[in-house]
């Protein structure tokens, strides 16, 4: 169970820097987003990931979305923020930069399947639960705009 403990920097953790997004399609003036689901987790979280050495932020957001999700025709809508946390391990200080990507892709398959073994599509509304708490929290924070970006004349 994630507590309050994964949202507490201990001293000495190493900082890592990580991004990934809300992914994010039009379906009958529903908005539904990419879950990612690994092997033996119930509940799913929004694709993210480390950025590796030399990659833009918004570029290794696209290639871990393309790894988990299988999606990778995306459109840059906005970038909705950064969130801090420990990594599960405890080992790491994570700072995720997350981005709304739209996208009318609806043949996907995660590229890291041995991983991230399926994705679903998901109502953003009710907010879904997800794994990671600050995720959710990412959700409810910025629904209001997702929701201006993607449905204008709602």
């Amino acid at each position: 169970m994630i507590n309050k403990s994964w949202y507490i920097r201990p001293d000495g953790v190493e900082e890592s820097v990580a991004a990934g997004g809300v992914v994010a399609r039009v379906s009958d003036r529903d908005i539904l987003i990419a879950i990612a689901k690994e092997k033996n987790y119930e509940i799913g979280v929004l694709p993210k990931g480390h950025v590796e050495h030399g990659e833009s932020i918004e570029g290794a957001a696209r290639r871990e979305i393309a790894e988990e999700v299988g999606v990778e025709d995306l459109q840059l809508v906005s970038k909705l923020g950064v969130k801090e946390r420990l990594d599960f391990s405890k080992t790491e200080w994570k700072l995720t930069h997350y981005f709304l990507y739209r996208t009318d892709q609806l043949d996907v398959k995660p590229l890291e399947a041995d991983v991230h073994t399926e994705m679903g599509w998901v109502p953003i509304e009710p907010v879904p639960d997800l794994f990671w708490p600050e995720q959710v929290e990412l959700i409810e924070e910025h629904l209001e705009e997702i929701k201006a970006h993607l449905l204008p004349n709602a």
